[in-house]
């Protein structure tokens, strides 16, 4: 029988394991609370032994007709969390559960509270929610007004009549402060999988209700598990870049109220097959597939007595060739991991229809808050006292790709978002040598570095920078600074870099899509330095961004062989 434990009250007396960072410095089911409308509420939270950071997270409402606790030690749960390696959640009812939209609002709110980052690292794109029993009917509600937040929804067992309470209503737009979760509430597509055993009116408009959200055909399907599968329509007006067009209904109406795990596990493997992306506007969901199955690999290195490690994706064009081509370097944001941004930049994708190789590095550790983890990624962090020299272990990644395959050294870029923004630009100060461009996403310099602006960065490299223009780490818009309204300690960087690299201090304007772009140029008009604000985007990236920092920014920089920049191939400076 599982003991139900509670966290450490300063879990950053407990060691990390040098030899997997984001490894979850506990293990074990564990009680949780929550602040939700006026009072605290409990939730149970299970950390699979090994389990690491940025995993699958599912939040379950059990049936309210037995303890949860005999629930969660009954069930197949922990030994299921344990094979697929997630972190699993349980709400507890108040007797029996309220279908009055509160312990909806519970459930969304444990969605808030896991990705606090106090005990252990999730992110919010991939957290699903499942209802079993009278708990069916909670999720429902939960997701039907916090759609663009989860990922998928599992339902087992009918459906009462307050089903539908928010088929209209959403919750209202939250704003997080300065976290990396945002909370924007909206309606929007969601793979979902309902198990039920009548034919009730609840639940032909519970099914018609998310064929709506998922623009689905009417042409109905099935397979040994599903009696009805319907389809997204094949018609769709937009790119599917940022958001691909993938959830499907799925409906078992023969369930017969019990719950196996072979039945769970052949419903969780579709519904985990999608991740929510932030992005402009509301969230995109897209599928997800982990790094090898899309073809990288992953490799490790002792780097300072730490095992660190990497993805490389090369395209198969890229290895049968074998002639020099460019190489990217992707780095994730805070909290982030080389798995999760892989998928998050979608820089996998570019690399194979432009033929250059991408590495995802991950970086090292730091303590976000006092009393808390030492072990949260974000580049360039410490330890124990001691700092890691995160530039040092990324020169040495591009030399074991050097090992392997011909690397055009005059073709060598970064790009990153967020904790990986800044550490881009300190690639560009650190190794000028070496980075002939480079792309920060989300920000420009760590806020509480020290280190001062370089009064000359030789060879001179050019920028890209975006950024989201309600994006909490870089934007003021009251008091900021630029036309952009950017705070203190960016706009410091960019009159910098203007100085150096004796740029118009007026920039030049235009406005593509979603994005405005301000352009500084130099003595012969080349773009040295260009800043693109995204419309309705708060601290994010998205797929785009990575199309647009190569086909628009990179691929028109290169070098002589004696080192002179070369913008679409004329000097540049």
């Amino acid at each position: 029988m599982s003991e139900v434990k509670t966290f450490p009250e300063n879990i950053s007396e407990l060691p990390i394991d040098r030899s997997d960072l984001k490894k979850c410095l506990v293990s074990g089911l564990f009680l949780e609370h929550v602040e939700v409308g006026g009072k605290t509420r409990n939730f149970y939270t299970y950390l699979a032994p090994g389990l690491t950071y940025d995993q699958n997270c599912l939040i379950v409402a059990p049936p309210d007709d037995v303890p949860v606790l005999d629930f969660i030690r009954q069930g197949f749960w922990q030994e299921f969390a344990r094979k697929k390696q997630i972190f699993l959640h349980f709400l507890e009812p108040e007797g029996t559960w309220n279908l009055d939209g509160s312990d909806a609002d519970y459930m969304n709110q444990v969605y808030i509270q896991v990705q606090s980052r106090s005990c252990y690292v999730t992110i919010q794109d991939n957290v699903y929610g499942a209802g079993i029993g009278r708990g069916a009917t909670v999720a429902q509600q939960a997701l039907m007004k916090m759609t663009s937040e989860w990922s998928g929804l599992a339902t087992f067992g009918n459906l009462e009549e307050p089903a539908m309470l928010n088929a209209v209503s959403t919750q209202q737009t939250q704003d997080m402060g300065q976290v990396e979760l945002t909370i924007s509430a909206s309606k929007a597509q969601l793979p979902v999988w309902m198990l039920w055993s009548q034919d009730k009116k609840i639940h032909a408009d519970v099914r018609d209700y998310w064929k709506r959200q998922n623009d689905s055909s009417d042409e109905c399907f099935s397979n040994k598990a599903a009696d009805e599968i319907y389809f997204p329509s094949t018609i769709y007006k937009k790119g599917s870049v940022n958001e691909e067009k993938i959830s499907q209904v799925r409906i078992t109406s023969d369930f017969s109220g019990e719950l196996t795990e072979e039945l769970f596990g052949t419903v969780w493997q579709y519904i985990s097959a999608a991740r929510r992306h932030r992005c402009y506007g509301k969230k995109a969901l897209r599928n997800y597939m982990k790094p090898e199955a899309y073809g990288a690999k992953r490799y490790t290195m002792e780097y300072q007595g730490y095992t660190r490690i990497w993805y490389e994706y090369v395209p198969e064009g890229v290895k049968a060739e074998g002639r020099p081509v460019p190489l990217v370097v992707n780095m994730h944001g805070r909290g982030g991991s080389a798995e999760s941004f892989m998928d998050l930049s979608g820089l996998n994708r570019v690399a194979e229809e432009r033929n250059f190789i991408a590495v995802f590095p991950e970086s090292s550790i730091y303590q976000q808050r006092p009393g808390g983890l030492t072990n949260v990624l974000r580049w360039n962090g410490t330890y124990g006292g001691e700092s890691f020299d995160d530039v040092g272990f990324i020169l040495k990644v591009i030399q074991e790709v050097k090992s392997r395959y011909a690397i055009d050294e005059k073709r060598i870029y970064a790009c990153g978002q967020s904790s990986g923004g800044a550490m881009t630009s300190e690639l560009a100060l650190k190794a000028p040598q070496v980075f002939t461009a480079v792309s920060p996403w989300s920000a420009l310099k760590h806020p509480d570095s020290l280190s001062a602006l370089p009064d000359k960065l030789q060879p001179a490299v050019p920028f890209l920078f975006l950024l989201g223009e309600n994006d909490w780490l870089c934007v003021d818009k009251e008091n900021g600074e630029l036309e952009y309204k950017v705070k203190k300690n960016i706009a410091d960087f960019i009159r910098n870099l203007i100085k150096i690299y004796e740029l118009e201090e007026t920039p030049r304007r235009y406005q593509c899509g979603e994005i405005s772009y301000y352009v500084y140029v130099n003595r012969l008009h080349t773009p040295m330095l260009t800043v693109g604000t995204v419309e309705n985007m708060s601290h994010a990236n998205y797929p785009r961004e990575s199309w647009i920092a190569y086909d628009e920014f990179f691929s028109k920089f290169t070098r002589a062989e004696d080192g002179t920049l070369l913008y679409m191939g004329v000097p540049a400076c």
